[in-house]
């Protein structure tokens, strides 16, 4: 009998301290599950006529709680990705559950905040800085932010720094495509109808380099800087918005060359109003972005190929993903990219989207000497989503390249297929997220 009422104030006085715990502080649980099935047949690279499609379904789970107090946030976030039959039915552990954000956040007044740990950086229209939500891994840094935010104004400064193992000695960071110490300075105001961004991001690259039999035997952080406008955007009336990016490059790449580059856009949107009562739109959008590249004939020790870097480089250019994305069209001739894209809402019941864009090369290609058309193909992206309830909506997609011969010599392509074409279909479960879609622009 002393045992069970020991065991019963013990029950008692944690109920007690939960009930204390959660007057005092709140947490919150949530997740999401994406399912995406796709037929490639084109995607990413122009397909030779002798291969076949791939086919295949993705799926992302992410489990996530917060912890909120009057100074303090607590947020974890473990996701498992996995390819539908990479592994057996029967097994023990497959390793794909990770850690894909954990980190605090402490309030120091109304205005200032620390935010320390692996964290998304999700920043503007993510053309730089994004959290690749398409991709179903996504992307977070270990990172830590000083963050002013007041009214109408933001101030963001941080920086990273990595390491690829816990060692007694030394520094070398081997871990591939990303940086070694990264620094960032981000500034926003909107004021009525108009906003502005500034950034600064320097990126540490660590140049590696071995002797015969593979030892590190020097390496050195060698710093490449972006300056950006990554939005200026001014609305007229409710209906009609100019906006536009800039961002300049300089410094050294990896290989030790000097770095000019430049990425620059422009486009104008207008918003016809369909039905007022319903909130019925149509999106109609002009516009133009010119990242800068390097020519196929260059003899100087220079590099002027701009890369996004960290950006959600799948909303941006075409969505069959032939540019930016997964290091594709990196320190390459640059790209052109002259688009048009109308888009249909009911409300946030539903859209239909039909982007157009045509595609050319900013630098120039030769092949044995000889110099070869600009132009590299033409892609059309059609789209739409349904929410069927709150907390679950359905997403698909079709899209079409029309590639030239000088897409094909660049991609190494002999012999390509008459048809480029992807398709998908995407099931998103994201309750308490008000993005019910992914992997567009709104």
């Amino acid at each position: 009998m002393a045992t069970f009422l020991s065991k019963l104030k013990i029950v008692f006085a944690l109920t007690a301290c939960c009930l204390y715990f959660t007057a005092k502080a709140q947490f919150e649980l949530g997740g999401q599950l994406v399912q995406r099935a796709e037929y490639r047949h084109g995607f990413g690279k122009t397909i030779e006529d002798s291969l076949v499609s791939a086919h295949s379904i993705n799926q992302r789970l992410r489990l996530q709680v917060l912890y909120k107090s009057k100074k303090i946030q607590l947020f974890g976030s473990i996701q498992d990705i996995r390819l539908w039959g990479n592994t057996a039915q029967i097994k023990l552990s497959d390793g794909l559950l990770s850690l894909h954000e954990g980190w605090v956040s402490v309030a120091l007044d109304s205005a200032w905040s620390l935010k320390v740990g692996r964290q998304e950086l999700n920043y503007d229209n993510v053309r730089f800085l994004g959290n690749l939500d398409w991709a179903m891994q996504a992307r977070a840094h270990d990172f830590a932010l000083i963050k002013y935010e007041k009214q109408n104004q933001k101030l963001h400064i941080g920086f990273g720094y990595n390491q690829s193992s816990d060692v007694l000695s030394g520094n070398a960071f081997t871990t591939p495509n990303q940086y070694k110490a990264a620094q960032m300075l981000w500034y926003n105001v909107k004021k009525n109808t108009f906003e502005f961004s500034f950034l600064v991001w320097n990126n540490g690259k660590e140049a590696l380099q071995y002797n015969g039999t593979g030892t590190i035997i020097k390496h050195e952080i060698r710093y490449a800087h972006t300056i950006g406008i990554p939005i200026v955007k001014q609305s007229f009336g409710r209906n009609n918005v100019i906006s536009g990016f800039a961002y300049y490059q300089f410094g050294k790449d990896v290989a030790n060359k000097d770095l000019k580059a430049y990425d620059l856009s422009l486009q104008i949107t207008q918003t016809l109003v369909m039905n007022s009562t319903k909130n019925n739109t149509l999106k109609i959008t002009f516009g133009v972005e010119s990242l800068s590249g390097t020519p196929t004939n260059n003899t100087k020790n220079e590099n002027k190929s701009f890369s996004p870097l960290y950006g959600t480089n799948h909303v941006h250019n075409g969505y069959m993903d032939y540019f930016y994305v997964g290091g594709r069209f990196e320190n390459s001739v640059g790209l052109n990219d002259l688009y048009l894209r109308f888009r249909r809402d009911a409300g946030k019941k539903w859209f239909v989207s039909c982007d157009l864009h045509h595609f050319w090369v900013n630098a120039d290609v030769y092949s044995s000497n000889i110099l070869l058309k600009k132009r590299l193909g033409s892609e059309v992206d059609l789209t739409g989503g349904v929410v069927i309830t709150n907390d679950l909506s359905l997403q698909a997609g079709y899209s079409q390249m029309f590639s030239t011969s000088t897409m094909d010599k660049l991609l190494g392509i002999k012999n390509k297929s008459d048809n480029q074409n992807w398709t998908y279909l995407m099931l998103i479960v994201r309750p308490k997220n008000d993005k019910k879609f992914i992997g567009i622009l709104n």
